[in-house]
């Protein structure tokens, strides 16, 4: 009889906490979308974007659309790791885009995008342990893609160097460390075909060619990102593509370190800092409006659509 009223209260419990952390999320975003809206005029904005090359808005847009393409893969592999199906397509892209667009926002993307999954993972049957799972396999998509990308530009382009005030062999150094997180997480997945306890957590490696794949897409998202920053800063600059990705993978690590919802102010201190020579204010609240704001505004909307379309659906059956 206990254990049948800790059931319920543990049902009732997870029934209204997290529509509640998923609400806090939708009022949070909103919050942060004033927030930096404040920080700039209308004539600030304005004179931004006027002053900003047409086809370099278009190409930034195009290279941030690829960026949350590849986003939606890093679910799709997820989800086909961690519960051993695929969902359709436009399931993982739905959960992916509203959770990133968000969480890169908000911050503390691991809480705060693993609450929206969760919300729209768990109607499709996944389990907690595997949402966990997928929460978990992104994360380490992230850490790989920013490695990978790292170490190609750090030791193909030694202009990098002269951006992070280093000289060329220890800049070319880093980036051969950087290149072995994914050839050690390689070797691992390659090797450790059983699960195995870490930390008190039981971890289960993807196989070689999902591991792969999850090293070649987290790479190629976070070059599209770089490629996106490079478009609107080439207005103000002629710094190469791969120095900007070098600068862009520190910017995103300083940010991720901070938790500052959508690194704001660290992403553009740190571009500033390393590229003090141009005028890059304007380009850098581009890039912000591009890939944080403008993605921000459409996941908050399909949030508030889904969660109206849910209520409905439980009204109706109850």
């Amino acid at each position: 009889m206990a254990a049948a009223t800790q059931d319920q209260v543990g049902n009732g419990l997870r029934r209204w906490l997290m529509p509640a952390l998923a609400a806090a999320a939708l009022a949070l975003a909103v919050f942060l979308v004033a927030r930096t809206l404040r920080r700039y005029s209308l004539d600030e904005v304005v004179a931004s974007i006027r002053a900003m090359p047409a086809d370099r808005i278009v190409l930034a847009a195009g290279f941030a659309a690829a960026s949350y393409f590849c986003l939606t893969l890093f679910d799709t592999l997820a989800v086909r790791h961690a519960a051993g199906r695929v969902l359709p397509y436009r399931c993982t892209a739905l959960a992916s885009f509203t959770a990133l667009s968000l969480g890169h926002t908000i911050g503390l993307a691991a809480l705060s995008s693993g609450t929206i999954r969760f919300r729209f993972y768990s109607r499709w049957g996944l389990t907690a342990g595997q949402i966990a799972t997928v929460i978990v396999f992104c994360a380490a998509t992230v850490i790989l893609g920013l490695a990978t990308l790292a170490g190609a530009a750090l030791l193909i382009d030694p202009r990098a160097a002269l951006l992070l005030g280093l000289d060329v062999p220890p800049t070319r150094a880093i980036g051969a460390a950087c290149f072995g997180v994914p050839a050690l997480y390689l070797a691992l997945a390659a090797g450790l075909r059983r699960p195995f306890r870490l930390a008190g957590w039981r971890v289960r490696l993807p196989r070689p060619r999902l591991a792969l794949a999850q090293i070649a897409i987290g790479a190629t998202n976070f070059a599209m990102v770089a490629a996106c920053l490079h478009q609107v800063l080439s207005a103000a600059t002629d710094q190469p593509y791969l120095a900007v990705a070098s600068v862009y993978v520190i910017a995103n690590v300083a940010a991720i370190i901070s938790h500052v919802p959508g690194g704001l102010g660290v992403i553009e201190g740190v571009v500033l800092f390393l590229m003090p020579e141009a005028s890059l204010i304007g380009p850098l609240l581009v890039f912000r409006f591009v890939y944080y704001l403008v993605p921000l505004a459409l996941g908050t909307a399909l949030f508030a659509a889904t969660e109206i379309a849910a209520r409905g659906r439980i009204s109706r059956a109850a």
